[in-house]
């Protein structure tokens, strides 16, 4: 029974709870399926070098310097916003701020009335809609997983941290206009929400990446040798990269599509806000894997970017796959062979954007328009409802 009178000293008097170590699980698929192979890194030692901010308070000590900031395994106070040294992450902290947005701004009626008209959407157009929605609701709370319980506690720096709670609840409201769209539409939400335990085409993609943060999130582990640190650069890779980076490509072309013929504009107008938004996610990510290479060069060996090289290619070929479970047949001026090409197209992106030469020659981007989309320049959307350069009140200069 709990002791209300002392709460504090009954906590205190119960034993420490010693977490089980656990190790980054090997996946595979079988032949039906592109395959995925997580090679584990070796378990992690109890010496990690970072600060984590929750040291006790040292009183007189000297106050920061930039120098005594580092991305990772950094033994500075991380309570201390400034000075700062990244500035690129306090700006995109920034940017994310002044381009708040929430569901319910969104207006769905004329959503609601293509839905349930039985002659605006073919069956196939309804299907791909409701396993995108299934995919997205669910990977996004991943994405979040991963950020509050495994990414977090392991960048040492305090700007940084700052932009990764700001992409934490944007990931919360991405989360919300799913819900907001399911709701909206009338779809069976328990279905929605499950169908990533239901359906394989919508399964395999968060069971490639699931060990990835289970990695992360390992008690155990803790960042400080050359090992663990190339495990906390590889799981980098494998969340901005391919998930953020490549993973929700399909499904952002697909639902857009939709918006572009006046279908399902609301709908179509939440993915395009996500998918800006998930861009900035992803350029944060890939700067922090720079940073990361640049303040530790001794990780990136040739050995280790051919493993990244392959890492991402698996990735891809399950985005391509994605694209040919969802569009078994051509729809909406799309076919899987366009998303092929334009998955390939932007890995090669992604490729350089790290350092690593581009694994698809001749790749050419099919949908061009894409790039409109994550305009925040442009001066209104395409449904010509809201000003999308959007940003908050504060913001605003008149």
């Amino acid at each position: 029974m709990y002791n209300w009178d002392d709460p504090i000293n009954d906590a205190l008097s119960k034993p420490d709870i010693v977490p089980e170590k656990k190790v980054a699980p090997k996946i595979s698929t079988d032949s039906s399926q592109a395959s995925a192979d997580v090679e584990s890194f070796p378990a992690s030692k109890d010496n990690g070098v970072g600060s984590t901010g929750m040291e006790d308070i040292e009183q007189g000590a000297a106050r920061i310097q930039v120098d005594d900031k580092a991305i990772i395994n950094c033994r500075a106070d991380l309570n201390q916003l400034v000075p700062f040294k990244y500035e690129w992450a306090w700006q995109k902290y920034l940017d994310g701020s002044a381009n708040h947005w929430m569901p319910e701004e969104i207006p769905m009626h004329d959503d609601i009335k293509c839905w349930n008209d039985p002659n605006a959407l073919r069956p196939e157009e309804r299907e791909m809609v409701e396993r995108n929605l299934g995919f997205f609701s669910t990977a996004d709370s991943l994405v979040a997983n991963n950020l509050v319980l495994a990414v977090y506690k392991h960048i040492t720096n305090p700007e940084c941290r700052q932009y990764l709670l700001r992409q934490a609840f944007e990931e919360a409201i991405h989360t919300h206009a799913y819900q907001y769209c399911v709701q909206s539409l009338g779809l069976d939400e328990a279905r929605i929400f499950n169908m990533y335990r239901e359906l394989p085409a919508v399964a395999t993609k968060a069971e490639w990446a699931l060990p990835f943060t289970q990695s992360l999130g390992d008690p155990a582990f803790k960042t400080g040798t050359h090992d663990d640190d190339q495990r906390l650069l590889r799981d980098l890779i494998a969340f901005y990269v391919v998930f953020e980076g490549i993973f929700f490509y399909v499904g952002f072309t697909q639902i857009l599509s939709l918006g572009r013929r006046n279908l399902l504009t609301g709908v179509s107008q939440q993915f395009q806000y996500i998918l800006r938004d998930e861009s900035m996610h992803m350029n944060f990510g890939m700067d922090v894997i720079n940073q990361i290479k640049n303040e530790n060069p001794n990780l990136w060996t040739e050995s280790f970017q051919q493993d990244m090289i392959d890492l991402i290619k698996t990735g891809v070929d399950l985005e391509i796959q994605y694209g040919r479970d969802t569009m078994p047949k051509p729809m909406l001026g799309m076919d899987a062979n366009q998303f092929e090409e334009y998955i390939k197209f932007i890995a090669n992106r992604r490729f350089q954007r790290i350092g690593l030469p581009h694994q698809y020659p001749g790749a050419t981007n099919p949908f061009e328009w894409m790039s409109e989309m994550m305009d925040l320049n442009k001066e209104k959307n395409f449904f010509e409802t809201r000003v999308t350069e959007y940003k908050t009140g504060g913001q605003l200069k008149f």
